[in-house]
């Protein structure tokens, strides 16, 4: 049993909670700057202290055990007031610091080109950018902002609607004469590329469509929508490429539609935070800010 006087580190807590948001050793790794290796020795060292299963380990992915989910729910809930305090603290006495959670591709495509924008307008405010993949559709314990994709599913959260998700076919212009813009047909045989975290996307697309759904002669997975848009640039394949946030690759000419449809997903990009963050003067400006940019997208 735990010694009654000591408790585990807080690097191991940490680590642990981590692996919990992430429900990956990988992904929480890549968050720490250490190695997966690294993190799952740290959870079976606070596993051995506690004498008490966290996860059940499957062969690609985490889940939590009921002690697991419940030690989470209080560390989280633990290190979310932390850092508030530690904000607190800054905020009083130091530089000002926001802490901001997007998508990467909605960061890599949308947010960074225009982050000297806001930097101009508060010059005494940090941020903090983390990211975390558009199919976790929770607000982090740890930021003051976040930017979700899903369909208003946060009744404990203040949700401000920035534009809608959509999909078109796109591909590299060098694959464009062996394709019927006409025809949907014409995606028989080809290779598709698909994003792995949503590996009915082909399907979903064909049923709004109300047409059959491609025959694939080949299928390249990809784990982001960052290299999912590359390798459909660099002509390996035919992929369904998230709309607005590509447009950049097809006004350079990077990459073309196949079609002109656009398929609604009934998903929305939305900025939310917790009811009271707009209390602060700074968390309100970047919310301005943030609206102010990227809520026209809804009309395009």
């Amino acid at each position: 049993m735990p010694n009654p006087k000591r408790f585990p580190s807080l690097k191991a807590l940490k680590v642990f909670q981590e692996a919990g948001r992430h429900l990956s050793f990988k992904r929480a790794a890549d968050e720490l700057f250490i190695s997966p290796s690294a993190v799952s020795h740290q959870v079976r060292n606070l596993e051995n202290y506690l004498g008490v299963q966290l996860f059940v380990r499957k062969t690609r992915s985490l889940e939590f055990t009921d002690a697991g989910r419940k030690y989470f729910a209080f560390l989280d809930e633990m290190f979310a007031r932390l850092e508030a305090e530690t904000h607190q603290l800054f905020t009083e006495y130091g530089r000002g610091l926001i802490r901001l959670c997007v998508p990467p591709f909605f960061a890599n495509e949308l947010l960074l080109p225009r982050l000297h924008s806001f930097q101009a307008l508060m010059p005494d405010t940090d941020i903090r950018l983390t990211t975390q993949p558009s199919l976790m559709k929770s607000h982090p314990a740890e930021a003051d902002l976040s930017i979700l994709l899903g369909k208003d599913e946060w009744p404990d959260l203040v949700a401000h609607r920035l534009f809608a998700w959509r999909l078109v076919v796109a591909c590299a212009p060098s694959l464009m004469p062996t394709l019927d813009p006409k025809s949907f047909d014409c995606l028989n045989g080809k290779t598709l590329i698909v994003h792995e975290n949503r590996p009915h996307s082909w399907e979903n697309w064909a049923r709004a469509l109300g047409v059959a759904p491609p025959r694939a002669g080949k299928i390249i997975r990809f784990d982001s929508m960052s290299s999912l848009v590359q390798a459909a640039a660099q002509g390996l394949g035919v992929a369904l490429v998230s709309w607005p946030l590509s447009r950049n690759w097809f006004e350079s000419g990077a990459l073309v539609r196949v079609f002109d449809r656009v398929v609604e997903t009934g998903e929305f990009f939305c900025l939310a935070y917790r009811p009271g963050e707009a209390e602060r003067m700074d968390i309100a400006q970047l919310i301005e800010w943030i609206v102010g940019e990227f809520g026209t997208h809804e009309k395009n």
